[in-house]
């Protein structure tokens, strides 16, 4: 049983500064992760050449290759999209969770682990509705740059993508539903992820020294550790699944005839370690993302400017 500090939850769930401080969470963190972001992407999403050759054979050899041919404002390229989405993003997705576990724990603020991970997989269903035009997006725009590159070298030359012209062709090309190519896929990732993340962060969350205002809330840098380490567990047992969503989602010379397809053609052409591609650097993005986002969501800034009690969280 997932037990509360406090011994009975609150009579009533303020959502107006929780979605305050999940939008100001998602866009710290995506600001100070994104190149880490980016380097996954590209790791993902390139594939092997009919000699075993490939662009990236590492993370640090694709930060270095992406700084010298894009500058390291290449760094972020994309990354005006992921911070304007992100920040309903992590509203949507922070808040939810919170919501759901304060409707299905009882009077006394308890909540066991079954329900705690359906709070966390609802949350992850309601955020996919900004999420997957969002990563789409981004991805596109973040594997512009590997695309631009490989068509340099063969030369020939690649017209500079941005968001918003690539918001106009697929809208133009495919309409607003051409905006969620890969629903499925970003679904049952981000669904899988909250299932583990958010039980997993709230037991470290809950174990650890309390804030002496009386709020009931953990201090500011036990929050941190708790996202990390739930951020770095979800995030490994995720990757494949992030892997077939980044391949579906990206502009790639292979076409996936949804997520079967993707994963029955990855395997014949690249065996199992392709569902683990970028692994390592995506724990190294979802880990400090969340560690930065649960540490500022929980410091409860939107309570502050709304004049609010800050409340314990269920």
């Amino acid at each position: 049983m997932l037990k509360r500090i406090e011994n009975e939850k609150p009579a009533q769930f303020d959502v107006l500064p929780k979605i305050i401080n999940g939008g100001i969470a998602g866009i710290i963190g995506v600001t100070c992760v994104y190149p880490l972001d980016m380097v996954k992407t590209r790791l993902q999403s390139q594939q092997i050449g009919p000699n075993g050759e490939r662009m990236y054979t590492s993370i640090a050899d694709c930060f270095r290759k992406t700084i010298a041919s894009e500058g390291f404002f290449g760094m972020y390229r994309g990354s005006a999209v992921n911070i304007l989405l992100i920040t309903p993003e992590k509203a949507i997705k922070l808040t939810a969770n919170d919501y759901f576990r304060y409707q299905l724990a009882t009077a006394e603020g308890d909540l066991s682990l079954p329900r705690a991970a359906l709070a966390g997989g609802l949350a992850g269903l309601f955020q996919i509705v900004v999420t997957t035009p969002m990563e789409l997006l981004k991805i596109q725009m973040q594997d512009a740059g590997r695309v631009a590159t490989a068509a340099r070298a063969a030369g020939r030359e690649v017209k500079q993508m941005t968001a918003m012209g690539l918001t106009k062709q697929l809208l133009r090309e495919r309409g607003v539903l051409g905006l969620y190519k890969g629903v499925g896929a970003t679904g049952v990732r981000d669904i899988t992820f909250s299932v583990v993340y958010f039980p997993l962060m709230a037991t470290i969350n809950n174990k650890g020294p309390r804030k002496s205002d009386g709020s009931g809330e953990a201090v500011f840098y036990w929050s941190l550790l708790a996202g990390l380490l739930a951020g770095m567990t979800a995030a490994f047992l995720v990757t494949p699944l992030d892997v077939i969503k980044t391949r579906l989602q990206a502009d790639g010379e292979k076409e996936f005839d949804g997520i079967v397809d993707c994963v029955r053609k990855t395997l014949k052409r690249e065996g199992v370690p392709a569902f683990f591609k970028g692994g390592l650097c995506r724990m190294m993005v979802v880990a400090p993302l969340f560690g930065i986002a649960q540490m500022f969501y929980f410091l409860g800034v939107g309570e502050k400017i709304l004049g609010i009690e800050q409340r314990k969280s269920v």
